[in-house]
């Protein structure tokens, strides 16, 4: 399979080294520090498919110039969801093809599974407070992460006593509390934590390193090709 990379930072270099181990060709890489190709110089003849890792302002303009191109592409930037049913509307206009999520560790997918019923179990007997806390490196931009959103906007619709989100300790019972710490080289860390008068209750996933987050997204780019619409890990790993 050819894929074309567009963003070489950290990850998209994790991705190419997994992608040649796996029999797969770098069909070219657009980044600004990589070179001076661009999406429109691809065409389903040149790249099968596009994975995507790069900065909340540029997400939505690469997306846009894949599925314009005819290229299915996997997304993998955060904090661009603000406008992401623009990028659903577009990919349902030209009939393309589009994965995202906020996370591709198959840990954290399961992790959002078990997010979901938790939340759900530990509102039905009452008694307990939730937080959501995530740690990452000093050079994540956005905040909260992709996952800590993902997971909190879960918890709201399963939680009903939380009906909205705050990147801060709660000021009200109502209130979410996200916490967002930056430490070092962390991969990152994510911690739901549930607390009663006599208890505290965790669901927590650590990354090592960054070869789980690229396994996936190769996973989602071998499974999307031929299918058309928008799709997520719910449907690839069929949870």
């Amino acid at each position: 399979m050819n894929i074309l990379l567009i963003g070489y930072g950290k990850m998209g270099q994790t991705i190419a080294a997994q992608a040649t181990q796996r029999g797969h060709q770098i069909a070219g890489i657009v980044d600004p520090h990589a070179g001076e190709l661009r999406i429109a110089d691809f065409t389903p003849a040149t790249a099968d498919v596009a994975i995507e890792f790069t900065h909340p302002d540029s997400a939505l303009n690469n997306i846009t110039a894949c599925l314009r191109q005819g290229i299915p592409v996997v997304c993998g930037s955060t904090g661009w969801l603000h406008r992401f049913e623009e990028a659903r509307k577009l990919t349902e206009e030209t009939k393309g093809s589009l994965f995202y999520a906020s996370n591709y560790s198959v840990g954290v997918n399961l992790f959002f599974h078990f997010n979901e019923y938790l939340a759900a179990k530990m509102h039905q007997f009452g008694g307990y407070d939730v937080t959501v806390r995530e740690v990452h490196h000093t050079q994540k931009v956005d905040q909260p992460s992709g996952t800590a959103l993902t997971a909190a906007e879960a918890i709201i619709r399963h939680f009903p006593s939380k009906t909205t989100w705050r990147n801060a300790p709660a000021e009200s019972p109502s209130e979410l509390a996200v916490l967002s710490e930056r430490i070092g080289n962390v991969v990152g860390t994510h911690v739901v934590s549930y607390t009663s008068a006599v208890d505290t209750l965790e669901l927590k996933h650590e990354a090592h390193s960054r070869e789980g987050f690229a396994q996936g997204a190769l996973l989602a780019a071998e499974w999307l090709p031929g299918r058309t619409g928008v799709f997520g890990m719910k449907e690839l790993l069929g949870l």
